[in-house]
């Protein structure tokens, strides 16, 4: 079976599931450019030499995943296929190697793109896009706790497949996170939206920003704002990294959602004189 090269640029907030307990929805890039999803992933379940940062490349054995119908959507053979960690790009001359792999497409027009994944012939499903224009940040208060019946269950089948003993470091899911993060932006005909981020280093950044400031969340989302909108939309080149959840793909109006961000310098335009 051959393996599959990958470049990896996203990794999902952890989401609780009942089957897998934990999974993270992982994507990036083969090294001809074209998008792949990887899912699901016990990533925090996976060893150490086998966790995986963004801009790394890894190698794994990857089919199809039968139950997806998006076209970039694989899943690894097994849960206990191995992932071989093979070297990372680092962010030297203001990320020239990230750009070559990943801005060859680059989406500016939001209805185009959701036209693009509505038709079943393309039924694209992962994109970098690129806003003309980032308006606002927003921080909205969410549900701060995971579904207490999934947990029950969780917990109740863990329990029952350790019938016998208790293992000594029990798996605990990852904290819920109790706001949820959004850019409002203008693509290219000026069309408005605002996308949710699903990102997995905006929810760790909260926390540790939460912990820097001692427990202060008003505190610990303005350093988020700040990173997100001052930052990022305001001083860098800033692209979007788009994807669709399944169930979404065809029945909503726009079934994209923000699952990463790409934030090199902006180049200094030359002198004209």
């Amino acid at each position: 079976m051959a393996l599959t090269k990958v470049l990896i640029t996203v990794k999902t907030y952890p989401t609780i599931s009942s089957k897998y307990e934990e999974l993270v929805c992982t994507a990036g890039f083969r090294e001809n450019g074209t998008w792949i999803r990887i899912y699901p992933v016990q990533f925090r379940k996976k060893s150490y030499n086998e966790q995986y940062k963004k801009y790394d490349w890894v190698e794994l054995d990857l089919v199809k995943n039968d139950s997806d119908f998006r076209p970039e959507s694989y899943r690894p053979c097994s849960f206990d296929s191995k992932i071989k960690i093979l070297g990372h790009i680092n962010t030297a001359n203001n990320w020239a190697e990230r750009k070559k792999i990943i801005l060859g497409k680059i989406y500016r027009n939001l209805p185009e793109l959701i036209a693009e994944a509505h038709d079943k012939n393309s039924c694209t499903s992962l994109a970098v896009f690129k806003p003309a224009e980032i308006l606002d940040f927003t921080i909205e208060p969410v549900e701060r706790e995971w579904n207490e019946a999934k947990l029950a269950k969780l917990e109740a089948e863990r329990l029952q497949g350790n019938l016998f003993e208790q293992p000594e470091n029990p798996f605990k899911v990852v904290r819920k996170l109790p706001y949820r993060f959004s850019y409002i932006f203008k693509d290219n005909q000026a069309k408005q939206s605002q996308l949710m981020i699903e990102d997995w280093e905006i929810g760790q950044l909260y926390w540790n920003c939460l912990a820097k400031h001692k427990g202060d969340e008003n505190k610990a989302c303005e350093d988020i704002r700040k990173k997100y909108f001052n930052d990022f939309a305001k001083t860098k080149d800033l692209y979007l990294f788009l994807g669709t959840a399944q169930l979404h793909h065809f029945v909503s109006r726009n079934p994209f959602m923000i699952i990463g961000t790409f934030h090199p310098k902006r180049e200094l335009q030359g002198s004209l004189f």
